[in-house]
């Protein structure tokens, strides 16, 4: 799809326009209620749909397929990011009032971030063809050990743990004690000081850079467009922060997620390889948009559905232990 100088503009600063109502709305620090978290969920989703639909009436069913197929990948993917934002939350104490304004900044750097991750991959699969083998055999890999991760099931005993680059930052610049309502720095001893809202942010944001290994890989196994690439991103990105809110302790009935992903990037790096022998001048086949789509569309429903299911009976299991000590208590 040949996309304009004028269209990337007006793409660029519609997505800027929707990020500033979206600041304004949450520019007053409060708790974020399901209903608005919902309602703004549902917002983003909307605007995505009308988005791919655009697409559709430009460039017709390909882009827009490649477009529904990358933000739908984008978009499970993030949720794995969810499980990780709790754990920083929780490491930073972040009061309930901040959240929202947290989010929305850490993931407004994690989408720049992520701009210049598009860039430098546009500019490699441009240039060196070989690469889909690489990034179909990480997927691969990142496939596997997202199994194994699954298997140890010992997602709840995590903690997060800063980067080195945080805590040199931490180091050079210096952090209250304290959170001083939505400052970003302040001064202390005559020294200006980051607060722990500003570290929180940065932390938010850098750790995307991990996420994003493996999720531009896997779009650009379903398109090398690098408009697609990035909308598809941005949407999934800017949806994030109500998802979060949203779903709550949704996220750990979710358990089987990682199956999930796992099955969607071992089949998105299946894919690359194809491509790539493809472009060797190997006969192999290649695995259209349409299959690609209705692949990740029904991973992520048997997978929700199953993780439900094993949740329901997990609480079950649960209710009957608990009654079991109540009846038959044990004496110290």
């Amino acid at each position: 799809m040949e996309v304009s100088t004028t269209l990337w503009v007006l793409t660029v600063v519609g997505l800027a326009a929707l990020i500033g109502i979206d600041f304004l709305f949450g520019r007053k620090p409060q708790e974020v209620s399901i209903r608005e978290a919902g309602v703004w969920t549902v917002v983003w989703i909307v605007l995505a749909g009308l988005f791919g639909l655009g697409l559709l009436a430009l460039g017709g069913g390909q882009p827009a397929g490649e477009f529904f197929a990358g933000y739908i990948t984008e978009k499970s993917l993030s949720v794995d990011n969810l499980f990780v934002f709790v754990l920083i939350m929780a490491k930073f104490a972040v009061p309930a009032l901040y959240q929202r304004r947290v989010l929305l900044v850490g993931v407004l750097i994690a989408l720049v971030l992520r701009a210049v991750f598009i860039a430098a991959g546009t500019a490699i699969v441009t240039s060196f063809s070989w690469v889909f083998y690489l990034f179909g055999v990480f997927l691969i890999w990142t496939a596997w050990k997202l199994v194994q991760e699954a298997r140890g099931d010992d997602r709840g005993e995590e903690e997060f743990e800063e980067s080195r680059l945080l805590k040199a930052v931490e180091r050079r610049f210096g952090v209250a004690d304290r959170y001083h309502g939505t400052k970003l720095w302040i001064r202390q001893n005559g020294k200006r000081i980051m607060t722990p809202m500003l570290v929180v942010m940065l932390a938010i944001g850098t750790t995307d850079i991990l996420f994003a290994l493996d999720s531009i890989p896997a779009i650009f196994g379903l398109t090398q467009d690098p408009y697609i690439v990035f909308t598809a991103n941005a949407f999934a990105l800017m949806g994030l922060r109500q998802l979060y809110f949203l779903l709550g302790g949704l996220l750990e009935k979710l358990v089987h997620l990682s199956y999930g992903l796992s099955v969607i990037l071992g089949f998105i790096g299946v894919k690359l390889v194809l491509h790539a022998l493809h472009e060797s001048g190997v006969p192999a086949p290649e695995i259209s948009i349409p299959v690609s789509l209705g692949v990740i569309c029904a991973v992520l429903a048997v997978t929700t559905v199953t993780s439900l299911v094993a949740s329901r009976k997990q609480a079950v299991r649960a209710e009957v232990d608990a009654e079991g000590a109540e009846k038959d208590p044990v004496d110290a």
